[in-house]
């Protein structure tokens, strides 16, 4: 589709945050640009392209796909040229194409961690820099970064989060008139494209030129002082890490003031900077509450007013009655008149499974943050070298790493120089000075890390129920998976208690959603680990079915003693030598406390060929130097 035929921006129904946030961004690029959160079907996509043509006749959309190599995203060597001219000619990669236009990844919380290493030094320095092979080229890679995520499929890394300056959660609309109007508007745009796209050519020319003219006016915005303390007073009440915060909403403010005509920002301007900047600034770990609800930001407002009311500068009005209103349809652009309001993300999962009946209380809630929850707990992995998508636990064959040994030339292999001059004099037979050839080239094969599909086998039954018992199992299963979170895993939660076992989480990429459900478990009864044991593998072999190469690791959380059902010892044995006829790497996490005990967990541990770790031993409080040793 050309750039004539796409979806005009202004004419996309609803959506009026979205809309403001990408303008700003357009407005001031310093931003950072926008991650959009929510569900599929809300124009997210329809919007970012929309919005190339409105920023410059040069600009222009490019889209980064989640699977890209590396070299496609930062650019490459011509090797042909290269070895045919003997010129090193560089390709220019995506990053490059987008200068001065909008970098655009979809279902960015997938990308591979590779490519977001890229991206962040793109992000900070404004510049893609290739040092490869004895060549370096560099080239201005300014662009507006745009995102869109499910949050379900699991979240993003810290570092590339607090590079998007905005954030906003769409959601579907519900009102009905609205939804019919989007359906009319797609309808005719699908049976005659460049017929609707001119009947909002006036509209799109009209847009394009107030965001040119917010442009040319902004670095004559004005500051206030009384404003600046706002904005601190209010990143200071929600415990804004570091400064960027600050400095973005000061950008975002002074992008909205030029957006509205206006050469001074106001207390409306600071309210929408942070409305849009600061939800996901405020998290302290994985699992705390990204969005704000209207409470929270109301709170922060007071404290900024406080903050701008204890100004010293007598300098500063406290208002100007002549200032221009800017659009008069309201400082957010919005054409009903409203400000936009920080939608509240209160949204229960309907899919939850209800736990099972029968006896047992209500469980622990482990969504709870542990005492000392900076603590790392030590870092299990797979046995072997796989395959496995980009993550940070298990060793696997992949596009960056340590070379360990060349391989067939192909896509996505590096040029291993030596084995390829190796080639080019092993067929020119000492004949002279040896040319080197395309049938030469050599790649190579490099080993980094994967992630994996982690499966939590949980035993509560009644044998655990003790408090501390409880706790502590408790704490180190919200460490394994935070520490599952920052290795990019797929999780899977079964617990045993009671008279069966049964799929908490089955596999998700979202931690949230792992640590959410499992504070709906109960607790108490006998303990069926055979079932336990059958559970795990059966979510084992249905995720190879569908990922064959994500590679398994068990963590049984127990302290070993099978009681549930008719002969559970043997049972449980027989379970766990099916588990190790597998090969399927585990570990026994031995929550067995007192003075006395039965040593069930070490002997389990024997069986499945797994790794023992006493309970108190997981985290680094126990076991600091190894684990230091092992991340």
């Amino acid at each position: 589709m050309t750039e004539s035929t796409r979806y005009p921006f202004s004419a996309v129904v609803g959506q009026d945050r979205l809309k403001l946030a990408l303008i700003l961004s357009a407005v001031s690029p310093g931003i950072g640009g926008v991650l959009i959160r929510g569900e599929k079907g809300t124009a997210k996509s329809t919007i970012v392209r929309g919005l190339g043509p409105l920023i410059g006749s040069t600009s222009r959309v490019v889209e980064l796909p989640i699977g890209a190599t590396e070299d496609r995203v930062v650019g490459s060597l011509d090797l042909t040229r290269v070895l045919r001219d003997g010129q090193a000619h560089f390709t220019p990669g995506l990053l490059a194409q987008a200068d001065g236009g909008v970098l655009y990844i979809d279902e960015v919380n997938l990308l591979s961690d590779h490519l977001v290493d890229v991206l962040l030094d793109a992000a900070a320095s404004g510049r893609v820099t290739v040092e490869r092979d004895g060549v370096s080229h560099t080239q201005s890679a300014a662009f507006v970064l745009v995102g869109t995520m499910n949050p379900e499929e699991g979240e993003l890394r810290p570092q590339l989060l607090d590079r998007f300056g905005l954030v906003v959660d769409v959601a579907g609309p519900r009102d009905v008139d609205e939804r019919v109007a989007i359906v009319t508007a797609r309808m005719a745009f699908d049976a005659d494209p460049a017929e609707f796209a001119d009947s909002f050519g006036a509209a799109e020319a009209d847009l394009a030129a107030r965001i040119s003219a917010a442009r040319r006016t902004l670095a004559d915005v004005d500051v206030p002082v009384t404003e600046l303390r706002r904005i601190a007073g209010i990143c200071a009440h929600l415990d804004v890490d570091g400064l960027r915060g600050d400095i973005v909403m000061a950008r975002t403010a002074a992008a909205h003031a030029a957006w509205r005509g206006s050469s001074r920002v106001t207390e409306d301007d600071v309210r929408v900077a942070a409305e849009l900047a600061l939800p996901h600034r405020r998290r302290r770990n994985p699992f705390d509450e990204s969005s704000m609800t209207q409470q929270q930001l109301d709170d922060a407002l007071d404290a900024g007013d406080e903050a701008a009311g204890s100004s010293n500068d007598p300098s500063e009005p406290s208002s100007d009655p002549s200032e221009p209103s800017g659009d008069p349809s309201g400082p957010s652009g919005d054409p009903s008149g409203s400000s936009s309001a920080v939608e509240t993300s209160e949204t229960p999962d309907p899919d939850d499974d209800p736990p099972p009946s029968g006896g047992g209380s209500r469980g622990p809630q482990f969504g709870a943050r542990p005492p000392g929850g900076q603590s790392r707990v030590q870092t299990f992995r797979a046995e072997g070298i796989g395959d496995g998508d980009a993550g940070r636990r298990s060793r696997a064959r992949s596009s960056r790493g340590a070379t360990v040994r060349d391989v067939e030339f192909g896509d996505g292999a590096g040029v291993h120089l030596f084995a390829t001059v190796l080639s080019a004099a092993r067929r020119a037979s000492g004949a002279g000075m040896p040319t080197l050839l395309p049938a030469d080239l050599r790649g190579s094969q490099r080993i980094g890390t994967e992630s994996n599909l982690v499966v939590f086998l949980v035993d509560l039954s009644g044998s655990m129920t003790a408090r501390a018992r409880l706790t502590a199992v408790r704490d180190a299963c919200v460490e394994m998976l935070r520490d599952s979170y920052t290795r990019r895993d797929r999780v899977a939660v079964v617990v045993a208690a009671g008279t069966d076992a049964y799929v908490a989480v089955p596999p998700t990429r979202s931690v949230d959603l792992a640590v959410t459900r499992l504070a709906q478990v109960r607790t108490g009864g006998r303990t069926p680990l055979a079932e336990g044991f059958a559970r795990s593998v059966d979510v084992i072999d249905r995720s190879r079915r569908t990922d064959p190469q994500r590679r398994p690791l068990l963590v049984v959380l127990t302290d070993g003693r099978a009681t549930g059902g008719r002969d559970a010892a043997h049972r449980a044995d027989a379970a766990a030598d099916e588990v190790a006829r597998r090969r399927v790497t585990s570990v026994v996490i031995d929550c067995e406390q007192g003075f006395v005990r039965l040593g069930t967990a070490v002997a389990l541990a024997q069986r499945l060929g797994a790794e023992h770790v006493r309970l108190d031993e997981l985290t680094d409080t126990g076991l600091a130097a190894r684990v230091r040793g092992a991340a």
